[in-house]
């Protein structure tokens, strides 16, 4: 991929149009796009998840433990979909499996029981709000918003206080996790300013050189990254991941906190998520949350050290800044 000073209107479309390709053909045994129920519990952690609606919450999915009872309070995850998608259930392998380990996760979107079409897996980063050509691309605005994500966070909240809910008690509201994959990592980003997380990961994502917007709110710059506050890793295929540059860029730009940037070699924008219990990804992503939500020490060597567990992985490149 050509490392150009700017990303012109034409490479940008061009860009959606790729990743429309690579997310055209969807697995055959992605959970999003068959017929396992909901209830099905699934994920390779000690607590097997399911997946469900809550009729307070109707524009969001859900993922927990099937047994509330044996996973003890569960750390909350709120997901912004690739291409901001409002269909909870499009990356059900991976979110899946992360709820598996103990962790309560909140997606954008409700359970979407056609299978999404390809005009839908477009995995778009961003949208952008210029140039003049660019807008009358009319490329289609997000389905969902990043306030969404707060108003997730909001009602776990509630509900883990609200006397009466089978959620009472079960979850660890102080431990928060943002996270998103492509569209949604930007909205990610676009929350982490909030006191309340904890930690943020961003998937095969970053913030474009222009601004960007993602629906409901204001368009974002790279000096919002100065806004994040927690500590942040940024994951991403490599080189032929059409977020590959702005991932590598936004590192660059991130000083204070400490960040984990991580891409696997011969992975696309696409990444893991669709593979059974989400691939590589997932791993990472319960490495990250359990080092950084739960305090395990044994997670932490995947991250930490010249000699961490990514950074002896020949399939993994891994730089990082301001880390232990």
């Amino acid at each position: 991929m050509t490392h150009a000073k700017g990303f012109s209107s034409a490479l940008l479309i061009g860009l959606l149009m790729a990743s429309a390709r690579v997310a055209a053909q969807p697995d055959p045994a992605d959970p999003a796009n068959s017929d396992i129920p909901a209830d099905t519990p699934m994920g390779s952690g000690p607590y097997r998840a399911i997946m469900e609606m809550d009729r307070t919450l109707p524009t969001h999915t859900l993922y927990r433990p099937a047994d509330l009872s044996k996973a003890g309070k569960l750390p909350v995850v709120l997901w912004g979909n690739g291409a901001c998608w409002n269909a909870g259930n499009a990356f059900r392998w991976f979110l899946s499996d992360i709820a598996s380990y103990g962790y309560f996760v909140i997606a954008l979107g409700p359970i979407v029981k056609q299978q999404l079409r390809m005009e839908q897996q477009s995995m778009i980063p961003v949208a952008p709000t210029g140039p003049p050509d660019l807008a009358r691309a009319k490329l289609p605005p997000p389905q969902t918003h990043s306030g969404q994500l707060i108003e997730a966070l909001n009602w776990a909240i509630a509900e883990n206080e609200r006397s009466g809910s089978r959620l009472r008690g079960h979850l660890n509201t102080a431990a928060v996790a943002v996270m998103g994959q492509s569209c949604g990592g930007a909205q990610a980003l676009e929350v982490s300013a909030d006191p309340r997380i904890v930690t943020t990961v961003i998937w095969n994502s970053g913030l474009f050189r222009e601004p960007t917007a993602m629906g409901g709110g204001r368009a974002l710059t790279r000096e919002d990254l100065k806004q994040l506050h927690a500590p942040t890793a940024i994951i991403s295929g490599d080189e032929e991941d059409i977020a590959f540059v702005n991932a590598e860029e936004n590192f660059e730009l991130i000083k204070r906190i400490p960040v984990f940037r991580a891409y696997a070699r011969g992975v696309l924008h696409s990444g893991t998520y669709g593979q059974r219990y989400g691939g590589e990804f997932a791993g990472v992503a319960v490495g990250w949350l359990n080092w950084q939500l739960k305090h395990d020490a044994r997670a932490a060597k995947m991250f930490v050290g010249r000699d961490c567990g990514l950074c002896v992985n020949p399939h993994w490149v891994v730089r990082t800044k301001n880390m232990p």
